[in-house]
């Protein structure tokens, strides 16, 4: 999923950069001191799982759990992203420099996109989490499509986006099962999810005896 240096035009990956750090300064503003912990933890979860490499209808992918972050963090998930992807590119040289903020943007849309799945749209949380780890790695895979498709580079983009879609059933019916997991557990992590209208498994926060 990472695009190499050499492939897209250079004036894509400077509109790329523009945008990634643009974006990604708008998502770090009024960051809480309290969220650099679970923002540092997803990132690591996020980095060893897109080391871990599976092999699919022969060819080789790799899960990226965007949709997930972007669920638990909101739109803390593209500086998550951007840290990790720096750390991939200079350490194991996963897409390359000129590329990096075209690499950023099309995962980050992913996390965002799943962000708004968990925040605005209806229906029982479980169902938009499947959906928001499907479209967390999926839509990345389209945005890489369309990019190949204006360089040029080839129709081979096409089964690596069935593949992908592969992956994405997957990694959704993984979001699902840890967004209902961290439900049951602790549910003033989802607090920012838009509840259900019914069948909503996301009670809310224990109130403690005793305390006002």
């Amino acid at each position: 999923m990472h695009v190499a240096d050499g492939i897209l035009p250079v004036e894509m990956s400077i509109a790329g950069y523009v945008l990634a750090i643009g974006v990604g300064a708008l998502a770090s503003r009024k960051l809480e001191t309290e969220e650099v912990p679970r923002m540092g933890l997803l990132a690591a979860a996020t980095f060893v799982a897109s080391l871990v490499n599976v092999p699919v209808a022969g060819v080789s992918v790799h899960f990226g759990l965007f949709g997930l972050v972007g669920l638990l963090l909101g739109v803390r998930v593209v500086p998550v992203i951007f840290a990790v992807l720096i750390l991939q590119t200079f350490l194991f040289q996963h897409g390359g420099f000129l590329s990096l903020g075209v690499n950023v943007v099309n995962m980050a849309s992913g996390g965002l996109a799943a962000a708004a799945i968990g925040r605005y749209l209806p229906g029982p949380l479980g169902m938009r989490a499947a959906l928001a780890g499907f479209i967390g790695i999926f839509l990345p895979v389209l945005l890489l499509l369309g990019e190949f498709h204006i360089a040029g580079y080839g129709r081979s983009i096409l089964l690596l986006a069935g593949v992908y879609a592969i992956v994405g059933i997957l990694e959704g019916t993984f979001t699902a099962m840890v967004i209902a997991f961290i439900a049951r557990t602790k549910p003033s992590l989802l607090r920012h999810l838009r509840p259900a209208r019914e069948n909503d498994p996301v009670p809310s926060p224990p109130v403690q005896a005793g305390v006002r």
